[in-house]
């Protein structure tokens, strides 16, 4: 019997928003081919985003957002939707981080979220 894998679907990590209109806003990605619930930092200089990196020293080593939909920015800057504000409730365990983070710097980046009302559950 054939098995099928079911992929990553946009805002499949988020469990409850107040409103997507408050909630979400459309960014810039600079960087990377990054998948839907990508845990997202700000970069300071542009004010564009990026996946969140905790060894960072650009701004993104603080988690402000996460991707709604998949982003490719590999060849540049591509537009890319985020949950950027709550009230909002995500699935921590459909969150994706880039790289090999600890669970020191997960909790760190749950509470990080937490400041801009995401709540990670």
């Amino acid at each position: 019997m054939t098995t099928l894998v079911e992929g990553k679907h946009p805002g499949g990590f988020l469990v409850w928003e107040a409103h997507p209109d408050y909630t979400r806003e459309t960014i810039t990605v600079s960087a990377g081919t990054l998948e839907s619930g990508t845990v997202l930092g700000k970069i300071t200089a542009s004010g564009k985003y990026a996946a969140h990196d905790p060894a960072a020293v650009d701004g993104t080593e603080t988690a402000v957002a996460v991707l709604w939909g998949k982003a490719d920015a590999s060849g540049g800057d591509a537009p890319a939707v985020a949950l950027i504000r709550g009230p909002a409730i995500v699935n921590r365990h459909d969150l994706v981080f880039a790289g090999t983070s600890s669970e020191g710097e997960i909790t760190a980046a749950h509470t990080a979220l937490l400041a801009a009302g995401i709540l990670v559950r």
